[in-house]
């Protein structure tokens, strides 16, 4: 019977492990969207936004700890108007025909009870890597209602300079403080 008991103890043991593994999301690029704003030359705050990003999130809610590893394609920018979306796209500002890509890589993520609150790591625009921390505003992890599989989603910002990224054109009078913004929504496969 000893040995019985033990053997249960030990496969309940390595169910608990396996739940409690880190768990990879793919993200969602269907409801992903990074946003920008900054001042016109303090007349409006102007709002933009990218349509194409892709990339993993990893979490192990139980260690509490995880990663992002995220991927703009800066070519979809999206500022409303096709021709500003190629000013935005020229050398002065996103260079994107050198930078199609913005990429954001995680050192660290900084938990409150069970919910990350800041998820720390380096943002490369321009080839310019910088240290950034997102604060995130909120998150959700459950199974998805539709798809019947683990997801996660998360709001989170972070403000940098885009002249410390090499693109500063009009600064200060285009506003060198740029928000971004990002919703994402990440999917186990």
């Amino acid at each position: 019977m000893k040995k019985l008991s033990a053997a249960l103890a030990f496969t309940a043991l390595a169910a608990g492990s396996a739940l409690a593994a880190p768990v990879t999301y793919n993200v969602d690029s269907s409801h992903t969207f990074p946003r920008f704003s900054y001042s016109h030359f303090g007349y409006s705050t102007q709002l933009s936004s990218f349509t194409n990003t892709s990339g993993k999130v990893v979490l192990d809610a139980e260690a509490k700890t995880g990663s992002a590893d995220i991927v703009i394609d800066m070519k979809s920018v999206n500022t409303g108007f096709a021709d500003f979306n190629g000013h935005i796209q020229g050398e002065d500002f996103l260079d994107t025909a050198k930078f199609p890509t913005a990429t954001f890589k995680s050192t660290k993520v900084v938990f409150e009870g069970d919910k990350p609150k800041a998820i720390e790591g380096n943002l490369t625009i321009k080839g310019v890597t910088k240290p950034v921390t997102l604060t995130v505003t909120g998150f959700q992890a459950m199974p998805h209602p539709m798809m019947k599989k683990p997801a996660l989603g998360a709001n989170a910002f972070t403000t940098i300079k885009r002249t410390e990224f090499n693109a500063g054109k009009y600064a200060p009078y285009v506003g060198d403080e740029v928000r971004i913004d990002i919703a994402i929504e990440a999917m186990a496969p």
